[in-house]
């Protein structure tokens, strides 16, 4: 690899992972914690393999509880 892919990749990774670690610490602090874990993830899976299979699972998992949320209010 040359150095400015090399450049790219750990800017991609210390971008994603600061996004991770505020998303994680909005989950106990106020703010959309949820959502900026998903954000640091769509970064990181620019970059790097492993983050877009955690970004797929998590959009199915997203997906899922829509569709029950949806199933819910439609019941009422």
């Amino acid at each position: 690899m040359n150095a400015r892919r090399i450049a790219k990749r750990a800017g991609v990774g210390l971008a994603g992972s600061a996004l991770l670690v505020a998303g994680g610490a909005m989950l106990l602090l106020p703010g959309p914690g949820l959502l900026v874990i998903a954000i640091g993830l769509g970064v990181l899976a620019t970059e790097f393999a492993w983050a877009e299979r955690r970004l797929d699972q998590v959009k199915d998992r997203a997906a899922r509880a829509g569709r029950a949320v949806s199933r819910l209010r439609s019941s009422r």
